[in-house]
């Protein structure tokens, strides 16, 4: 995945292929820190896990400051406590250990906290006040809610089948996560802690975006090839268009216009009016497109994907994603 902070900088995950994150420089295309994904847990005083352990960092959500970014770890290793390896059927059950969500420090330039969560936890996102963390657990179908001041879990709350896709609405209060393989939209209550399905969707209903004011929501639904378009406060579809070949990840531009989407068969990224839903362009990526992110600073969108590029399109006049140029090192890649 690639997630922009907003603040010039944006974290790219590379999952257990290089166990670690990259921070870019979004203005120069650098590379200014690769970070290993191991933190010492006896140090950061982890109950039921002892000595160091790697992650493997999934997808990342940043404080509205940039100053922090919150990363999801697939599994862990080494150490004691880290369970048995594993798999995106969950096929080991229970054996698969509870895992850790890593806090990265832009001051500190390291991993400063760790958090202990569900079983294969995927999508991260904050509240908009950043009182609240919210992790989608895979194997577990439940949604971890933290407190980010004190670092405690608020709540566990069951969902579905390979829960995902996560956004919390301005009130603080509301979020909406995607249950995959279970083809559910789900609202959720933060502060009394349930959940409840809102719309039995299309096959493997995957990201979920909101628009900047708040008041609309998209998703993406990678099995059926379509963007769907939702009043945030009642969940009632608004629209529903076709995209690429299996859209997975996006994200939306500073202004509410345009959605950026991520076609993982057609390794392409495309762009959407996000009004109509009409495609506008779309443009060759890298192998098996997978992550996006909207860089407001810069007008960017930066896109990763399995073939190890970050590519990069230049969206300032309105008009593209236009020309991309590949930021460096061009071999790491980007993850899940």
């Amino acid at each position: 995945s690639i997630v922009a902070s907003g603040h010039g900088l944006a974290i790219a995950n590379n999952m257990m292929y290089r166990h670690n994150v990259m921070l870019v420089d979004t203005r120069s295309r650098e590379v200014v820190q690769t970070l290993e994904d191991t933190v010492d847990t006896d140090a950061m005083g982890i109950d039921g896990l002892s000595g160091v352990v790697s992650g493997s960092p999934v997808e990342a959500a940043w404080t509205q400051d940039g100053q922090y970014a919150y990363v999801t770890n697939y599994q862990l290793t080494g150490g004691v406590g880290t369970g048995t390896k594993p798999d995106d059927n969950c096929t080991a059950g229970s054996a698969i250990a509870p895992s850790l969500v890593y806090r990265y420090s832009v001051k500190d330039k390291k991993w400063d906290a760790a958090y202990r969560v569900g079983r294969v936890p995927k999508y991260v996102a904050l509240s908009p006040d950043d009182s609240r963390l919210l992790v989608a657990n895979w194997c577990d179908a439940t949604l971890s809610v933290l407190d980010t001041g004190s670092g405690e879990t608020e709540h566990t709350i069951p969902l579905d089948t390979m829960p995902r896709g996560t956004v919390v609405l301005p009130d603080n209060k509301t979020a909406y996560v995607t249950a995959m393989w279970a083809d559910k939209l789900f609202r959720v209550d933060l502060e009394a802690g349930t959940a409840e399905v809102v719309l039995h969707t299309g096959p493997q209903p995957r990201h979920l975006t909101l628009s900047p004011d708040g008041k609309t929501l998209y998703m993406t639904v990678a099995g059926a090839d379509q963007i769907v378009k939702l009043d945030a406060a009642t969940g009632t579809v608004l629209a529903t268009a076709s995209a690429g070949d299996e859209p997975r990840s996006m994200d939306i531009s500073a202004d509410g216009t345009a959605l950026y989407v991520v076609n993982y068969e057609a390794s392409t990224v495309t762009k959407i009016d996000a009004e109509t839903l009409e495609i506008l362009d779309t443009k060759p990526a890298g192998e098996n497109t997978v992550g996006v992110t909207y860089d407001e600073p810069t007008g960017q969108v930066w896109v990763a994907n399995y073939g190890g590029t970050l590519d990069v399109y230049d969206d300032t006049d309105g008009v593209g994603p236009g020309a991309g140029g590949s930021a460096q090192p061009s071999t790491d890649t980007a993850g899940n």
